[in-house]
Formats: C-alpha cells, structure tokens, sequence
C-alpha cells in the first residue's frame, strides 16, 4: 500500500513536553479567561481539533463522520475493516489525505480492485461525534467470542491506571477518548480521538498496518460501551471490554449472547463486571 499526505495535512503526533510554542498536534489554541478562587484570569490553552472528514473509497464518498485531524490513514483503514468493506491492510493500493475548504479533510482510499460492492445502507449510532455505521450492529458477531483469556482484579485497575498515563493528547486538552488494545501486562496500541467509536477504529487500523493480531486481547477505554463500541471491540475478537465509565444495556444483552466480558466503571478501589464474570478471577489463577 502506498500512503501518502496533502499538501497541508494534519502532523503525526509529537512527544509532550512542558513548554510547547505550537498546540499539540491534534488540537487548536485558544485564549481562555480561567476563573477561580484567586479571581479571573487569561490563559492560553490548548483545545482538542475537531473536523468533518469525508471518505472517498474508489472515488466514491462513502461516508462522512467528525473526528480528531490525527491518526487518519489508521482511522480509514480500520474503518473499512470493521465495515467489511475489505478484509486486510493488503487490499489498500493507496491511500491519501487532502486538505479541502474551511476545516473539511478528505481521505482517498484506492483499492486493489475496482469491483468492490461499497454498502449504501448508512444507520447513524450513539456515537458523541455521530457514529455511522452500515450494519446491523445486533447481528454483527456469527458466533461467539472463546477465549482461554482471564483477567485478576489487579489486571483490570493496572490496564486502566496505564491508558490513563498513556493518553497524551487528553492530557494537553481533556477533550478527547483514549483507547487501548492491551495485555494483561502492558498496552500494545494506543489511539485518541473526539469519538469513542473512532478511536476503535484507529486501533483496528493500526493492528491491520503494524501486523498486530488483536484477537484475545483487551480492549480499554474512557469511554461508554455503546453497542458500537462492543461490536468492534467483537469484530477484533477481543473477549474483554473495560472502561472508566458504563455500558449501555444493549450492549450488556449483547456481551451475554456474543461471549463477551463487560466490565465499567473501573477505578483503583473496584468495578463493575456486567457480562462474562468467568474471565475475572482470583490473583494467583491468572495463566
């Protein structure tokens, strides 16, 4: 596959230091008057970038969705996995980004082969930036998840406390989702965005590009389990989904029936395992 950038398209991201004399990249800077207990005052900050981001498969506008001006190459070839649009990185001929008017960017995958049947069939998601998917997500996974995978207590707070300290760019605005593909042990992936479901879809796309197999690994992230975010996660074969805050019933139902194992709210004292308790087991049972 060859990739390559516009004239004007958005930087890959830069290591964080304390004094920066250009926002970070993926994120716009602001004058902001900051009040507090010793009274008001100015302060320039950094705040995350959001733009409309239109992408072109063989010419054709197959869909448009807001995101985050970063990691875009993982963001399209992820997203046409997860749509089943193709069904390897090996399939992308080329793939550029382009700069249009205003804040509009434009993504041009050209594919292997010409005959692609593109779905036309879009149905919008929860997603906080406007998920768009094209299929029914309640009929995604054929069969369930099985997995030999198993997790302690102090696996789920540890991976949690490391995508916590590895989200770089939330920490420079707070504006954004952090997501990971993890291990019991460490972090393997690490993507950021505006939108929760993109931030999967960086990480499904980053796997395919880096010759990184997700299946029976753990997918993290700060935001909601939406039915979204679940059938990704399903679609990378994943058999645990954690996050810092809940998961919707949907997607609990659907944990249950895909062999899934939910777990929310975690923090350092404790969570909450919606589906799939056997994977969480006692320090010591761990494989």
């Amino acid at each position: 596959m060859r990739a390559s950038e516009g004239r004007d398209a958005p930087e890959t991201r830069e290591p964080t230091g304390e004094a920066r004399s250009a926002p970070a990249p993926g994120a716009e800077r602001f004058e902001v008057v900051r009040h507090g207990p010793g009274g008001a005052r100015r302060e320039t900050i950094d705040v995350i970038a959001e733009v409309s981001c239109a992408l072109y498969v063989n010419r054709f506008e197959l869909v448009s969705f807001m995101c985050s001006p970063v990691e875009l190459e993982r963001l399209a070839v992820g997203f046409l996995l997860n749509e089943g649009v193709i069904g390897g990185a090996g399939e992308v001929a080329a793939l550029r980004v382009r700069r249009g008017e205003g804040e509009r960017l434009f993504i041009d995958v050209e594919l292997e082969r010409e005959d692609v049947e593109l779905p036309r069939r879009r149905i919008l998601t929860s997603g906080c930036t406007g998920g768009v998917t094209f299929e029914d997500i309640a009929a995604r996974v054929e069969r369930p998840i099985e997995s030999p995978l198993s997790v302690t207590a102090e696996q789920v707070s540890a991976t949690m406390t490391r995508l916590l300290e590895a989200a770089r760019l939330y920490k420079e605005t707070r504006g954004v989702h952090t997501s990971a593909l993890a291990t019991p042990e460490r972090l393997l992936v690490v993507c950021e965005d505006v939108g929760r479901h993109n931030t999967l879809d960086k990480i499904r796309g980053a796997c395919a590009l880096e010759g990184i197999d997700p299946a029976g690994g753990i997918v993290a992230s700060t935001g909601r389990i939406s039915s979204e975010m679940l059938s990704k996660a399903a679609k990378m074969r994943c058999p645990v989904v954690m996050s810092r805050t809940s998961p919707t019933a949907l997607s609990v139902r659907l944990a249950r029936r895909w062999g899934l194992t939910v777990i929310g709210y975690v923090r350092r004292e404790g969570f909450n395992v919606y589906a799939g308790l056997e994977r969480v087991v006692r320090a010591g049972a761990a494989p």
